[in-house]
This record gives structure tokens, C-alpha cells and sequence, in this order.
């Protein structure tokens, strides 16, 4: 047997501590390697394809998605367009305004409602109370105007309906 102490020994010692760095090293790069396919699989799932071919598939998923997405938006551009288009013809003024129109003190049984939508436009309607009859009246306001000529009550009723609407204009005037 040899000694340790020899150049031999020492060469063998030197060698099997190699050995033991290069195992302890190889037992690590194994752990890390276990890990990083562990890691691997769940991006890549249980399918047996490359990180490239996998980015590959992504790309083109997000593309179909995207394209999806601008499908979408434009469709509901679209019908947020119809549904403004269709809100600016509902009734956005609105006032209510009574009044005695003979002055005969029987409480103001008369009124005048102005309906105009988002572009002033809409129609007035009167209801002129008698003792013994009742008449009522339409006319078509285009851009906040009356096309015929309106009443002092009827304008009023205009212009209360774009000045804010019925809180102010309910009982607001008496035509005599």
C-alpha cells in the first residue's frame, strides 16, 4: 500500500475530492434542472412541445384574441352610435305650465306642455278650458322656434322647458 503522504497519495486525494466537488455539483445541476422542467411543464403544460413552438402558439392565440377584441369594440361603437342616435329623439325638455286663460278666476284650469328633444326640437301641446269647453292645440317647435306662431304661454312653456324643466315651470305664469 501506498502512503498518503506521497505524490501518489496526494494526487489520489486530490482526485477524490474532485470527484466528490464534481458529484455534490452534478447532484445540483440535476436538483435545478428537475426544477426548471417542473417550472417548464406548468407553462408549457403536459404536451410535449418546445418553448418556441409554445411562444409560437401564443403569439397566434393573441393575435385571434385581439382581432376578437377590435370585433367587438366596433360592433359596440356601433350600437352606442344607434343609442345616441335614438336618445337624442327622446324627450330631454320638458316644462308644464298653468294658467286662467279667460281670467275668469276659476283656477287655472288651462295649460301648455312643451316635449323637445336633445336638438330643441318637439311639439307644444295647449289645453284651453272653458266653462262650457275645452279646446286643445298642437304645434311643432323645430330648434327651440315654433314653426306656427306660439301663444305668450306657449313660448313660455318653451323656454321654461330649455331654461331647466317642470320644478321651475309649474304654476309659474297667469294670462289675462
Amino acid at each position: 500500500m501506498h502512503d498518503l503522504t506521497s505524490t501518489v497519495g496526494i494526487i489520489a486525494i486530490a482526485a477524490g475530492a474532485v470527484s466528490v466537488v464534481a458529484l455534490v455539483l452534478g447532484a445540483t445541476l440535476a436538483l435545478r434542472l428537475r426544477r426548471v422542467r417542473s417550472d417548464q411543464r406548468m407553462v408549457l403544460g403536459d404536451r410535449q412541445r418546445d418553448l418556441v413552438s409554445h411562444a409560437a402558439l401564443l403569439q397566434s392565440q393573441f393575435e385571434a384574441l385581439n382581432d376578437y377584441v377590435q370585433d367587438v369594440a366596433a360592433r359596440l361603437d356601433q350600437r352606442m352610435a344607434t343609442a345616441e342616435q335614438r336618445l337624442n329623439g327622446a324627450v330631454a325638455y320638458r316644462s308644464l305650465l298653468r294658467y286662467d286663460a279667460y281670467g275668469e278666476m276659476s283656477g287655472r284650469q288651462s295649460t301648455s306642455i312643451a316635449l323637445l328633444d336633445a336638438t330643441q326640437s318637439g311639439i307644444v301641446l295647449s289645453s284651453i278650458h272653458h266653462r262650457d269647453q275645452a279646446r286643445l292645440y298642437a304645434k311643432q317647435v323645430l330648434g327651440g322656434r315654433g314653426e306656427l306662431e306660439l301663444s305668450p304661454e306657449e313660448s313660455e312653456a318653451v323656454r321654461l322647458a330649455l331654461q331647466g324643466g317642470p320644478a321651475k315651470a309649474a304654476g309659474q305664469a297667469e294670462a289675462g
